[in-house]
């Protein structure tokens, strides 16, 4: 064993500092990302903008984001994790610094990229410490958590967003939010542990003993992509329009904000259930089951009474992100250990993206068929994976046999 190994596996002081960055950032970034959500309905009565236009506005944050995931690893492989972890928190929060000093919307979309360039550090760069500091099953464990850190992000920084909405001018409001984001990366840069590849590599070779098969790695990991970009498209859709959907139904921006905090919780609440009930009826049938029950909560949210749609909204909220739980734990079953950080960067790129375009091409829909069709339509879309789980099903029996 190496003696950066061996002082990873032994100093749980490290393991502490690893999991409050990681956990801290990822709470931060996810919370910035759909503070955006909170933000539309201002923006477009602010600078008059139509649904598609507004779809620009969240694709410019969250395609900057899954685009640059990648080449964050490829900079951070030369100065250094901590750095441009630290630097990347700052420039997010950066990002709505400039958006609350915005004139009109050049300038607004150039913040958001400029928000999405920062925030596409933490995903590849946080996961990988997680991984690094942790191992075994404690990494299972740990990675988990450390998704549940980022809805809590979810939840927390929307619903403040909301409340000082009702205090102070929007413009004061994001300003002070994303000043946070300075604070945090100094706090980054000085507590992030240093951890190197050696220790990595070591997990990696002494905790390996299985091969996975060829027809997995070819065939079952494109599928689970696959599943994963439609699932992501169908959550950042409905997310763009529920505020919309709740305004109709007579819904203040105060209840709009604690709405979406509904859904992010049952969002999270729906991560860990998933990994229980993942357990029982397995990764195929848990979406199945997570993916109907999408579909028909959402076509039911549409008729109801804004009351009775408030109490839908956890549920939605579960079955909406407790498939993204099972497909990312899912990832290392179709990849060879050596291969999996490049596994979890492609997939994360591709799901982010996926978000990331939604609002965009679901936006054009809106403006030509109003909220109400395009919401039926994202309803429908999401049970386009239940025949591509029906395909992955044949590739776990492969697996089951190996």
């Amino acid at each position: 064993m190496s003696a950066g190994a061996e002082s990873l596996h032994t100093a749980p002081s490290e393991k502490h500092r690893a999991a409050g960055v990681a956990f801290g950032a990822h709470a931060l970034h996810d919370g910035y990302t759909d503070l955006i959500y909170v933000m539309l309905p201002v923006w477009q009565a602010e600078f008059g903008l139509g649904y598609f236009a507004l779809g620009l506005m969240k694709t410019a944050f969250s395609g900057t984001l899954a685009a640059f995931q990648i080449p964050a690893s490829m900079v951070a492989e030369r100065f250094g994790a901590p750095l441009v972890l630290a630097l990347g928190t700052a420039l997010a929060g950066l990002g709505y610094v400039i958006a609350g000093a915005s004139s009109g919307i050049v300038i607004l979309a150039a913040a958001l990229i400029l928000g999405g360039l920062g925030a596409s550090t933490q995903h590849p760069l946080a996961s990988t410490l997680i991984a690094r500091a942790f191992s075994g099953r404690q990494s299972m464990t740990a990675l988990g958590t450390y998704n549940f850190a980022g809805d809590i992000g979810k939840m927390a920084v929307p619903a403040i967003g909301a409340l000082m909405l009702t205090v102070m001018p929007w413009r004061e409001a994001v300003t002070i939010l994303g000043s946070l984001g300075a604070l945090a990366g100094i706090a980054i840069y000085i507590f992030m542990p240093r951890l190197g590849d050696a220790t990595a590599a070591h997990a990696t070779k002494a905790e390996t003993k299985a091969v996975v098969p060829v027809r997995a790695a070819r065939h079952g990991f494109p599928v689970l992509l696959s599943i994963g970009v439609i699932d992501s498209a169908t959550r950042m859709g409905f997310l763009t329009f529920l505020p919309f959907v709740l305004t109709a139904k007579g819904a203040s921006l105060p209840t709009v904000g604690f709405a979406l905090t509904l859904v992010f919780a049952g969002g999270a609440f729906g991560k860990l259930a998933c990994a229980f009930i993942g357990a029982r009826l397995g990764a195929i049938g848990t979406v199945w089951l997570t993916e109907t029950v999408t579909a028909i909560a959402i076509a039911a949210l549409l008729p109801l009474p804004l009351e009775a749609s408030m109490v839908l909204l956890p549920v939605i909220g579960i079955a909406l992100n407790g498939t993204s739980s099972v497909l990312y734990g899912s990832v290392p079953q179709f990849v060879e250990p050596s291969r999996h950080q490049r596994a979890f960067g492609i997939f994360y790129t591709g799901t982010i993206g996926a978000g990331a375009a939604a609002p965009s091409l679901y936006g054009l829909l809106g403006d030509a068929a109003g909220v109400t069709t395009t919401m039926t339509v994202i309803a429908g879309a999401v049970l386009l994976t239940l025949p591509l789980a029906a395909a992955l099903r044949g590739v776990m029996k492969t697996l089951d046999a190996a």
